[in-house]
């Protein structure tokens, strides 16, 4: 992390996991809990570069940083995964759906296969993790979900409909789920990032002259970078908002 977190004692020991862990936000997320003393595992696709962030965090940590391997698409997959996450770091008090994919495409090349492969990544995989985990949580007497959303299907992105159907249907389940986990004490919220600059994101999309143009519409005058989704997570994920459920929580810098 460039800089220290704000500590929140209550995540101390709790278990924590956290989807599509092994890079960009969800790397982040995974080191920021991890600082905080929680019990962290993480599911991803990518085996390389997860097994190293798992092998670099876990010397650093109080307790070893696991990485389980899943295709979330399958949710024979995520059950699976989600029970021996349970059964090897206790019941999960913390889950954070971060999994996503924001590729691009145009609606006249648009394909029915297109379209549901990219609704299994950014839609109906959040709904199964957390069908998967709420059990646990709800023996152990609650806990936090925070999903990952986006303000993108706030702006008319030309090239993102799937994607964008796929993050305000995110809205739409995070106040369905906390309205049936509230009385069981899961709390549900959604944070929705604005342009954060990762290594994949300039690698495919962003350029030096669209971030630029974009941190000039911004109210806060600099680069989002992952770890600046960190914070919000913490929060949501703590005792600190325990009274809040069923909100969502842009962090944009001021774009919107």
């Amino acid at each position: 992390m460039t800089e220290a977190q704000a500590q929140f004692p209550d995540l101390k020991d709790r278990t924590v996991l956290i989807t599509g862990g092994g890079s960009g936000i969800g790397a982040a997320l995974v080191e920021g809990f991890a600082q905080q003393g929680a019990k962290v595992a993480f599911i991803d696709i990518a085996e390389e570069p997860s097994k190293a962030l798992a092998l670099r965090l876990s010397t650093q940590s109080a307790h070893p940083v696991v990485f389980y391997h899943a295709d979330l698409r399958d949710v024979g997959a995520i059950r699976s995964t989600v029970a021996a996450v349970e059964s090897d770091l206790g019941a999960i008090r913390v889950l954070v759906n971060n999994a996503a994919w924001d590729d691009r495409h145009d609606i006249d090349t648009t394909t029915e296969d297109y379209w549901d492969n990219s609704q299994a990544i950014n839609l109906k995989q959040v709904f199964f993790v957390s069908q998967a985990a709420a059990p646990g949580m709800r023996a152990a007497g609650g806990g936090a979900i925070v999903n990952f959303s986006s303000i993108v299907f706030k702006m008319n992105p030309p090239q993102l409909s799937a994607y964008a159907s796929a993050k305000a249907g995110v809205i739409g389940l995070t106040k369905s789920l906390a309205g049936r986990l509230g009385p069981e004490n899961i709390r549900v919220n959604a944070i929705l990032p604005g342009m954060v600059v990762t290594e994949r994101q300039m690698e495919l999309w962003l350029t030096e002259e669209g971030i630029a143009k974009t941190v000039e519409r911004q109210c806060l005058k600099h680069v989002l970078k992952a770890e600046d989704m960190v914070g919000p997570t913490l929060f949501l994920a703590s005792a600190s908002s325990g009274s809040i459920t069923a909100q969502t929580l842009i962090v944009d810098g001021g774009l919107l």
